[in-house]
Order: C-alpha cells, then structure tokens, then sequence
C-alpha cells in the first residue's frame, strides 16, 4: 500500500509540475478560448456574488482582515471587475455589433490602423498584458468604422489569454466580418507574469503577428511594416 501511495504520490506532483511549465512558458492549448458548455447558464449578478464570496475567502486565507474600511468591499469590487470589465469577452452577447458599409470610394490599397491600446490578462497566472495592436486589411467590397476594429481587440482581449491565440482570434473575427483573407494583425505587448514576478524582466516585450491573403507577399508584408513603425 505504502508503494502504491508514494507511486501515485509521484504521479500526481509530476502533473503539477508538468502544468507549472506550461503556465511559465506561456504555452495555449487551443485555438478556441477554453469555455464550458454552461458557461453563460449564470447571470451576472449570480456570478458576481460567488465571486465575491470565494475571493473573500481567498483574502481571509492570505490573513488580510476584512473588517478594515479599505478591504471590506474589495470581494465585491473584484468580482464586478472579473464580470463587468476585464472578462467580459467571454461572454458572446457583449460582442460589438458591426455594420458593413460600401468602399463607395473604390479604395484599393490596404487600410492600416496602428497603436490601439490593448489590455488583457494571462490565463496561466490571471495578470495583466499591456500591449498594443496593429490591424491592416485590403478591402474586397465593404469596409467597417474604424472604431470597431478598437471594439473587436478590446472584446477578445477582454478574457484571460495567451497573445498568440489572441491574434489569431482577431485575425480570424476580421476575416469574417470583412469577406476578405488580405487581414494582417500584429500585436507587441508585455506580460506582467514576465515583468511582475518570475524572471521579473521588465524590459522585454513580446510580438506576435497574423498575415494572410495578399499580406503573404513580401512587398504587401513589408509595406505594412513600414506604415506601423513609422
């Protein structure tokens, strides 16, 4: 018995290791962000009161006390942000509506928005990614506001993440919405599990990118480039 226990024993430690790794690698398992099917069988108000009661447990369980005017009403706090806020993409009925319009000007070329501010949180440790991303595309037809393509980052950053995933999710949302494969979305940010803790390297960042379509020629690939570095 006493083998059969140190064996099973060692199984076990050699999973949370083998998880562990993942996490500090930054390692995504799925293209998909990982939902269950009863997600959304929840309101938000059931989901915000769990939340606050497992996070002031969690709170009670670090020795903080709750009693203190600063720390009563952080469960509460915490749980509408997790909701309302920084995880609200996981939810499908927040996702922007987008309206189509005719390219009535007949504009050939790619269409380039840079620098829009992208906040997002790392699913292996629940802090944040602060970055920003690059969207161009060549329209077949339709073009949308440019603000969307702001809503469309901010809706898929708003759920925990690996940045990888997160360019593809929005390269592919593009895709979609516009009938065109010419999307190219490049995405440089830092990740506060690299700068905050671990190797606590607060100077590095890191790039993804996404091109499809025309973007696959070098010259459209480069001159893309060209526009989001100047």
């Amino acid at each position: 018995m006493k083998q059969n226990g140190t064996t099973s024993s060692t199984a076990e430690n050699d999973t949370i290791l083998l998880k562990d790794e993942l996490g500090e690698n930054h390692i995504g398992t799925s293209l998909e962000t990982p939902i269950r099917p009863d997600a959304f069988d929840l309101s938000d108000t059931e989901k915000i009161a769990i939340i606050s009661e497992h996070f002031r447990e969690i709170m009670l369980t670090l020795g903080l006390d709750l009693k203190d005017d600063s720390l009563n009403g952080t469960p509460s706090r915490v749980a509408k942000m997790y909701v309302k806020e920084i995880f609200s993409g996981l939810n499908p009925s927040n996702k922007p509506t987008i309206a189509l319009f005719e390219n009535k000007y007949e504009y050939s070329q790619m269409l380039v928005e840079k620098n829009i501010v992208l906040y997002s949180n790392c699913e292996h440790h629940f802090v944040p990614i602060i970055g920003k991303a690059h969207i161009g595309y060549i329209s077949s037809g339709k073009v949308i506001g440019l603000s969307k393509l702001n809503r469309i980052v901010q809706y898929f950053s708003q759920r925990p993440q690996v940045q990888e995933r997160l360019t593809i999710q929005i390269a592919n949302e593009l895709k979609m919405i516009l009938k065109t494969e010419s999307v190219a979305v490049v995405i440089d940010a830092t990740h506060l599990c690299v700068s905050s803790r671990g190797v606590k390297d607060i100077s590095s960042s890191t790039i993804t990118a996404e091109y499809s379509g025309e973007f696959l020629d070098p010259t459209r690939k480069e001159e893309f480039m060209r526009y989001i570095t100047s």
